[in-house]
């Protein structure tokens, strides 16, 4: 009830978020009730089964990450001051970010369901003329028990995924999740003591995942020492190397498995395939240490004011939009490579592809979109305290434009290299 509350109160965008869920959802669970559809409608060819349903693994995944990233960013659940003394302590608000999950995603496997009778003439009788009696198995008896178990995976597997990844940590005294509001508040700290009666200093807290470096007093803007690296950058450079060997390599042997990529293209290698999953992991693991290293790059060679907040904000959101940046580059890439050859190729796009390709490359935009705005509220108070100071009102603006022109100059270049570098062996 508390979980539905929270829903019900919550702001116009954060409900937009939800619906977005549930609509990702809802097209990841119907790709799965046409995989269970195939499989009805061909018995003796359980191959084919298998493929497709081996092919909705990348919008169940994108799904959940976007569901996960939703639940992250939701203000309703963030741990505040005075909520544990109600029982609303990091634990429980952590089983109500999964449950309100549970329930976006459930709203959306339902429709879903929907959708997929109705499609099958369950409901109003055949539509579209029976075009999609095929692919659906229309009148055939649909397993509910087999149809609900598919519907679930999804919801089940971002609702576990969300109590993971905001379980509270404890260290000491105090949670891990938890941080100061230092940018805007330790540099009038001062005075805050001298006006308080007991002498102490009050603190607003917030939900985060790492605790954050002590604050500079002459510099109110970034922390005094940046974060360190992410460590994943060599591994991922390693994995994204490995990945384009093993499409290459693959790709120029004489055995066929006859796999089918998504778009038509038949009878490619599965190495291929398995090169370009390690492609795309390469791009993810490396997103937090490019991003933190184009921070360092902005910083270099005497910045100025604008370079320096620009550097030390994306150093400090290194993993907060990395891993959905890489995700991105990964999705355009594959993207990419798939326009390249159906220009010379020309294959057959169905429905089910595009309906798969749109849920992915969706759930990639949002989830980095919802990330960056993330990281726009945690610097809010930064912003706030620079304008105190007498900053230019369009400074903000101005290193938002500044950090997205840096990222782009750095994944925009390893996005087209990947992309040609991919479709060389599909072209082969």
């Amino acid at each position: 009830m508390l979980a539905l509350r929270l829903a019900r109160r919550a702001h116009p965008v954060v409900q937009l978020r939800r619906l977005l869920v549930a609509a990702a959802a809802g097209g990841t669970g119907f790709l799965l009730l046409c995989a269970l559809g195939h499989a009805m409608a061909h018995p003796h060819a359980p191959a084919g089964s298998v493929l497709r349903l081996a092919w909705c693994v990348a919008p169940a995944a994108a799904t959940v990450y976007f569901a996960v990233t939703v639940a992250r960013t939701d203000p309703g659940t963030r741990p505040r001051p005075g909520l544990s003394a109600i029982g609303l302590g990091p634990g429980r608000l952590m089983a109500v970010s999964a449950v309100t999950t549970a329930l976006s995603t459930v709203l959306g496997s339902l429709l879903a369901l929907l959708v997929f009778l109705h499609l099958r003439g369950d409901l109003t009788g055949m539509p579209f003329d029976g075009a999609a009696t095929d692919a659906l198995a229309a009148g055939r008896p649909l397993p509910l028990p087999a149809a609900l178990t598919l519907l679930a995976l999804v919801p089940a597997v971002a609702s576990v995924t969300t109590a993971l990844v905001l379980r509270p940590k404890e260290t000491g005294a105090r949670p891990a999740g938890l941080r100061t509001r230092f940018m805007a508040y330790d540099t009038f700290a001062i005075g805050r003591r001298a006006a308080s009666p007991a002498g102490a200093t009050r603190y607003e807290e917030e939900p985060d995942e790492e605790a954050v470096a002590p604050t500079d007093p002459r510099v109110p803007s970034a922390p005094a020492t940046p974060r360190p690296a992410p460590g994943g950058l060599p591994w991922g450079i390693a994995v994204l190397a490995v990945g384009l060997a093993t499409e290459t390599y693959t790709g120029q042997s004489d055995d066929r498995s006859g796999l089918t990529l998504p778009g038509g293209f038949a009878d490619s290698p599965a190495g291929v395939l398995g090169g370009w999953l390690l492609t795309a992991l390469g791009l993810v693991l490396t997103g937090p240490g490019l991003t933190h290293l184009t921070g360092r790059l902005l910083q270099s060679v005497r910045p100025g004011a604008l370079r320096l907040l620009s550097g030390r904000m994306l150093q400090e959101e290194a993993r907060r939009i990395g891993r959905p940046l890489g995700v991105v580059c990964a999705v355009a890439s594959g993207a990419y490579a798939m326009v390249t050859l159906s220009s010379g190729v020309r294959p057959t796009v169905g429905p089910l592809t595009l309906l798969g390709a749109l849920v992915v490359t969706g759930c990639a935009v949002l989830t980095l979109a919802t990330a960056a705005v993330e990281a726009r509220q945690a610097h809010a108070d930064t912003t706030a305290a620079l304008l105190r100071m007498g900053a230019p009102g369009t400074l903000p603006l101005q290193a938002a434009l500044l950090r997205a022109g840096a990222l782009l100059a750095v994944f925009g270049p390893l996005t087209w290299t990947v992309a040609q570098l991919a479709a060389l062996p599909l072209a082969a």
